[in-house]
């Protein structure tokens, strides 16, 4: 960009490292997380880590707004650049020494180690229906975003500065859900505020292919991002930690691959599908669809008790595996 020889080659390849790269940070970070925290203190742990999220996406877009205003798009890029740099930094200063990694057998094979990682996620009865559920809704999400950027700034004319407010308020219910896991957990148990906030997430959105014009129709935009992220504020650090829980040590960094990778390609998917569909039957249509089909995943939560009560699960792979029964929380 400095040097006025960016293309969109160079962009395709920057976007693809820097997925491949995000996708192994999460699996790695998930496992050493794991290791690193006790497990009555995992809730709190993951409720924090979901509270800062929200925090850098809600005041990241406006302090890059003010960065480029002030320091140009390339400089900004520096900075952006230089941050994921102190995070490396950070990460090296833990000082509690890592656990070896389990020792692998001489017919050890990487697509084999994969594949039981799969099998194991797949097999378990309270991980398999989760998996779809986060599919579908993570699906019908993105499917959502790039339609109401349409939808804002076309046909009903807000200004940009009005669609930069409706995308960075509604982020503070992440942060004030996230803050209330804990204290919801120890009041109504995991289990129920697993399952309410699942269902509680997918209301929202039905709301936004019905959004009126004018100051009003902001209103309605800005209430409806906020209570599906406040909902998915307080589920997913509920559901991370019983991830943890339900999945043995040796399988968390494959777990958690094989959960990113079909989340971003079933996302991509739907983004494709979404402008597709609005083609066809416009926008609001097009809104009208993904609420439905982010509704329906409700239906793919662990509704049955048993799912998300400790059981065995069989292993997936040749080698010794512990039961979830020994790390698996009460349902």
């Amino acid at each position: 960009m400095a040097f006025d020889r960016l293309t969109f080659t160079q962009l395709c390849v920057v976007g693809i490292l820097q997925t491949a790269a995000s996708v192994a940070f999460d699996a790695a970070s998930g496992a050493h997380l794991k290791a690193l925290i006790l497990p009555e203190h995992r809730l709190r742990a993951n409720s924090l880590f979901e509270t800062t999220n929200w925090i850098s996406v809600s005041a990241g877009p406006p302090v890059g707004g003010l960065l480029i205003g002030a320091l140009g798009a390339a400089a900004t890029m520096v900075v952006d650049a230089l941050s994921f740099l102190g995070s490396a930094v950070g990460i090296r200063r833990i000082r509690q020494p890592e656990l070896a990694p389990p020792a692998r057998s001489a017919t050890a094979h990487l697509g084999r180690d994969i594949a039981a990682g799969w099998q194991y996620l797949l097999r378990h009865p309270g991980l398999r229906p989760l998996f779809f559920n986060a599919l579908l809704f993570g699906g019908s999400v993105m499917m959502v975003s790039p339609l109401m950027a349409v939808l804002m700034l076309d046909d009903l004319g807000l200004a940009p500065w009005q669609y930069g407010l409706a995308q960075g308020l509604p982020c503070l219910g992440g942060v004030l859900g996230s803050r209330l896991t804990p204290l919801l957990t120890r009041r109504f148990g995991q289990r129920r505020v697993l399952l309410l906030s699942g269902v509680a997430r997918t209301l929202w959105t039905i709301l936004l292919p019905l959004t009126p014009s004018g100051a009003l129709g902001l209103c309605v935009i800005v209430t409806a991002d906020f209570g599906l992220l406040f909902s998915a504020g307080v589920f997913n650090p509920s559901f991370t930690t019983y991830r943890m829980a339900a999945t043995p040590d040796a399988y968390m960094s494959r777990v958690g691959t094989s959960w990113s990778v079909d989340a971003k390609t079933c996302q991509a998917a739907f983004v494709v599908a979404g402008g597709l569909v609005a083609a066809a039957v416009g926008v609001r249509g097009a809104l009208l669809i993904a609420g439905l089909l982010c509704m329906a995943s409700a239906l793919l939560l662990p509704w049955r008790r048993a799912r998300l009560s400790s059981g065995h699960v069989p292993s997936p792979a040749t080698e010794a595996v512990p039961s979830p029964a020994t790390d698996s929380p009460a349902a």
